[in-house]
């Protein structure tokens, strides 16, 4: 570890140090709240259901809310990582080493960062800047930013802009922001059948053999053809089960575990009907238990997009290139509102991994970024 960090590396490591495993989010939220207070703004707790949740505000005006999680996904086996998880450090080819680096205590600090020199610079800037943090968007993401968004939406606060910190960047920092991200709709399907011995095929009905054309039907269908912003919606299946235990034995029911990432050109509704009319018309019998874990949103062309292309272009000299791919983020609640959503943090390749990290030097561009971007959306 260098023996002097900048502001943002030193945060970063002091949220990192916390094992903050979802949905503890073991302090890091207290350390945030100490900073923010300190700059004048209001700290409203929302926590649920043993979910640790923040919402904190200053100034008046049009809103930007920093939206983020303190949760971090398990380690993995501890002794793969070339040092404790909890414990950043940063190598001699100056990656900072944690769980959480990525994905996302390092946007964390650096928009910490950032606000704080904001406001510095402009302390009585016009418009409001919000935190929204939350503990839960690694784990089932019910009582986390959902549930801090329907307190908003009962209170009749809409933010107009947001900026997530999810790690969007690929190769460098800021070379790709995510400006929308696709729906995601998911099923659990049972097909029924009668279970029976497998030399009595004629006395049982195999739910496997019914489905299987069914299922085929459904991986071969065309949903859509997509659009300039979002491909076409896939479909995938995740799971198949079925079976006693027993070789001899034509099993009684079947489950399919599927999920459909789908963009703008249809609906959730939509995929639902179709689905179900394809199961019908292969005649099977079956219950079907859907959950849409979120709708596709976009950020059309708008003050936030062009404050976010040029501030970053301010800030590392090339424009970034605006994407929907990847998978969701809490980004899919806070649009619900009607705000204008976009998704920008440090690079992705190690997130989730075992021996997660980023360059150390990526989380001082990245405050330089959020700072460039603050000037231009609620400059003076």
């Amino acid at each position: 570890m260098p023996d002097t960090l900048s502001d943002t590396l030193t945060l970063a490591c002091d949220l990192l140090a916390r094992p903050s495993v979802t949905p503890d989010d073991a302090g890091c939220q207290a350390l945030i709240a100490e900073r923010l207070a300190a700059l004048g703004f209001t700290i409203e707790p929302m926590d649920a259901h043993g979910v640790t949740n923040m919402w904190a505000t200053r100034g008046e005006g049009p809103t930007l809310v920093l939206a983020g999680h303190t949760d971090v996904v398990p380690t993995g086996p501890e002794a793969q990582w070339q040092q404790p998880p909890f414990s950043p450090s940063i190598d001699d080819q100056g990656y900072l080493r944690a769980r959480g680096a990525a994905d996302m205590k390092g946007s964390l600090a650096a928009m910490v960062t950032a606000v704080e020199r904001f406001i510095d610079q402009q302390p009585d800037h016009p418009g409001r800047l919000a935190f929204l943090l939350t503990s839960d968007e690694e784990g089932p993401a019910i009582h986390g930013t959902r549930a801090v968004v329907e307190t908003l939406r009962a209170r009749g606060e809409a933010p107009e802009y947001c900026i997530v910190g999810e790690p969007s960047s690929t190769e460098r920092v800021g070379d790709v922001v995510k400006n929308g991200r696709r729906g995601s709709l998911g099923a659990v399907l049972t097909v029924k059948g009668i279970q029976g011995h497998v030399a009595y095929p004629h006395l049982a009905r195999n739910p496997i053999h019914q489905a299987a054309p069914a299922l085929d039907a459904l991986a071969r269908a065309h949903w859509d053809e997509g659009n300039a912003f979002f491909p076409a919606t896939s479909f995938q299946i995740s799971n198949i089960n079925a079976g006693t235990g027993a070789t001899n034995v034509v099993p009684g029911t079947l489950e399919v575990v599927f999920n459909f990432r789908f963009s703008t050109e249809v609906t959730a509704e939509l995929l639902k009907r179709r689905t179900e009319a394809i199961l019908d018309e292969h005649g099977l019998e079956y219950d079907i238990e859907w959950t849409l874990f979120g709708e596709p949103f976009l950020t059309p062309e708008s003050a936030l997009l062009t404050s976010v292309t040029d501030g970053i272009t301010d800030a590392t000299g090339t424009p970034p290139q605006l994407s929907t791919s990847g998978g969701t983020s809490d980004g899919r609640f806070i649009a619900t509102l009607g705000t204008h959503v976009i998704e920008l943090g440090p690079c992705n390749a190690t997130i989730h991994q075992v021996d997660e990290r980023i360059r150390a030097r990526d989380l001082d561009v990245l405050s330089d970024c959020y700072l460039a971007i603050f000037k231009r959306l609620l400059g003076s």
